[in-house]
């Protein structure tokens, strides 16, 4: 965010005009215009989405919302930096249950420092990011540009222009660290996390493999210079009430960009999974892993068995989605994914998932559709060399059940895991 903005002891015109807007009340109703904008982003999927997909769009939307409150007005103070979690059950851009994503917003790209201990879980890593934002963004109104709009001001739009992952940090026998985040390098022998002049956000990126046993690492971070807090503006206000709205109107056209345009089109693809780093990276993603991302469809008599051999990898995972990139809501329950601590292989080391509507008891790992025809889905490899073929077959539901394991015909089957970047 600039620091136009922000900085109450120098003021512009910039500043003015934004909170002019603020206590007019004219950002307020820019906020909600914004939001009728996202609201109607929905006509674009045409007839794909079914009913369920319809109920979890405008779900989806008003957790999408809650997540830029919480990123871009609650934790979004210059003067009060914090690294908080993303809210509960918010899964943007497939998001494994297995991680936990901790994000504080810069306002421009100042000096801090991130002071830890390491805790028990086998890997974290921390990336900062930019987002397309103008100056001025509190001082306009941005719900008549529309979609037009994010070509200037998207911050669902974010882009790693560094990371540091956890088997990387000098970590002192106590299990304590320091991290400083800077233009400017501090010198030999201190972890560094280099800053750029535009960055603007900085994710922490938690992967447990056991929630029940394993510490996170405790995180805080502050600023160099000591600034002292500072009261609310109205022109902090009107920034803040800006970039959320145009959170929910970037993630909006994001998994409508994903789904059928041109960012996957996955709707043209389907039953298939791509390894894309462009697709990966389009999205706060770091370039430690590969991931393939699909759009899968079958009807609800249907099944789709999957088999794969996982490569030698810090950490895998396979999960389903609904349209809109979320985990299905039986991931409650303990479905909805696999990975390398919570699977079953076949003697020669395949995994085999089947994802039907209940499970036709051949073995292998079941993933419930929970009432969805059609999604996106992900397999992700974490610091690999290496991928995963996969063999997948789409068949009726009752023949898996009474055919078992022989229903699926080896030369029947669709070999997908290709690279398409």
């Amino acid at each position: 965010m600039a620091d136009a903005l922000n900085d109450s002891k120098a003021p512009s015109d910039v500043q003015a005009r934004a909170a002019q807007r603020l206590v007019s009340g004219q950002s307020w109703d820019d906020f909600c215009d914004v939001l009728k904008v996202a609201g109607r982003m929905i006509d674009r999927f045409g007839d794909d989405p079914s009913d369920l997909d319809r109920a979890e769009w405008y779900r989806f939307l008003t957790r999408v919302a809650r997540s830029g409150f919480e990123r871009l007005i609650e934790n979004a103070e210059p003067t009060r930096p914090r690294l908080r979690d993303m809210v509960w059950r918010q899964s943007i851009n497939v998001q494994t249950v297995d991680q936990d994503h901790l994000m504080c917003q810069f306002d421009e790209a100042r000096d801090y420092r991130i002071i830890g201990t390491r805790g028990t879980i086998p890997y974290f890593i921390f990336a900062v990011l930019t987002a397309p934002a103008p100056d001025d963004a509190g001082a306009r109104d941005w719900a008549q540009l529309g979609v037009d709009g994010l070509k200037q001001f998207d911050p669902s739009n974010l882009k790693t222009s560094g990371f540091l992952g956890s088997q990387q940090l000098h970590i002192e026998p106590d299990g304590t660290f320091e991290i400083i985040l800077s233009q400017n390098d501090p010198g030999e022998g201190r972890n560094w996390l280099k800053l750029q002049a535009d960055t603007n956000c900085i994710m922490v990126r938690l992967v447990w493999s056991d929630r029940q046993r394993e510490v996170a690492p405790g995180l805080r971070i502050e600023r160099l210079d000591g600034a002292a807090p500072e009261p609310v503006t109205p022109a902090l206000m009107a920034n803040n009430l800006a970039w959320a709205a145009q959170n929910v109107l970037g993630y909006a056209e994001l998994v409508r960009n994903w789904w059928n345009g041109t960012q996957g089109n996955f709707a043209a693809r389907l039953n298939r999974l791509d390894y894309s780093q462009a697709q990966y990276l389009s999205n706060g993603g770091v370039p430690d892993r590969h991931v393939a991302f699909g759009g899968w469809e079958k009807r609800l008599d249907e099944a789709l068995v999957l088999e794969f051999i996982p490569p030698e990898c810090e950490y895998w995972n396979f999960q389903i989605c609904n349209i809109w990139q979320e985990n299905l809501d039986t991931f409650e329950d303990g479905n909805g994914w696999v990975n390398n601590y919570r699977f079953t292989a076949e003697p020669d080391g395949r995994v085999r998932i089947i994802i039907a509507e209940h499970d036709p008891g051949v073995g292998g790992n079941w993933i419930n559709s929970y009432g969805h025809e059609k999604g996106i889905w992900g397999l992700r490899l974490v610091r690999t060399e290496s991928t995963a073929a996969v063999n997948l077959w789409r068949i009726p539901l009752a023949r898996l059940e009474t055919d078992g394991l022989a229903a699926l015909v080896p030369k029947a089957a669709t070999v997908t895991g290709q690279f398409v970047d």
